[in-house]
């Protein structure tokens, strides 16, 4: 059997396992995205309310107090600035280190998933065109074999010909909230990592007094 040959096979197959793959990834798409909107919501503005204690206690110079505030903390900041208290007493500059390497295991952490969401956004429409193609070579097959040679025959080509656009619109149908979804949860991302930039800038910058005042 030859390629060709071996694609017909699967045209004649129909469109209907490719829908249910579309099925399976609109799926995976929904529980990501209510995984990432809980995420998102529960670190949401937890960065920007450690502000005001975190500076009361740099501000008394009590690096102890400060780490007790970020101790349990789950937000990208609060976390970041666990390790960065741990070497406070080095001075600023190893603070700005650690933030930005934990900076970056933080923002792998809110996009986890999101590559996903951006893949299906990108391919499901392929997928669904590919499912109409497959449906179509099958139609025009079973033409080719069968004629046409009444009414009800030109209506069953076109009954197949309207079901083989289902995978595309399937496809579409799956896409466009994953696109959506993608595009929201990277705002998200960005709004959250600048927050957690604003809280790590604010305690570097108090590390930078404290350092100054004990020269």
């Amino acid at each position: 059997m030859d390629l060709q040959e071996a694609f017909l096979q699967l045209a004649l197959l129909g469109a209907n396992w490719v829908l249910w793959i579309l099925v399976a990834l609109s799926v995976a798409s929904v529980a990501i995205v209510i995984e990432r909107w809980l995420f998102f919501r529960g670190v949401a503005g937890r960065d920007s309310a450690l502000l005001k204690p975190l500076s009361e206690k740099l501000a008394k110079d009590d690096i102890e107090g400060a780490a007790g505030v970020v101790k349990n903390g789950t937000s990208p900041g609060a976390r970041m600035l666990v390790s960065m208290l741990e070497v406070a007493d080095r001075g600023p500059g190893s603070a700005r280190a650690v933030a930005e390497g934990n900076r970056a295991q933080e923002k792998l952490r809110l996009e986890k998933h999101l590559g996903f969401l951006g893949t299906v956004g990108s391919n499901a429409p392929f997928i669904g065109l590919f499912g109409t193609v497959l449906e179509i070579l099958r139609v025009f097959h079973l033409l080719g074999e069968q004629g046409v040679t009444t009414g009800e025959d030109a209506s069953g080509i076109m009954n197949g010909i309207s079901e083989a656009l289902v995978a595309t619109a399937i496809g579409l149908l799956v896409a466009i909230p994953a696109v959506i979804a993608y595009n929201a949860f990277q705002r998200r991302v960005k709004q959250v990592l600048s927050e957690a930039d604003a809280l790590t800038g604010m305690v570097v910058s108090q590390l930078a007094e404290r350092n100054e005042k004990a020269n």
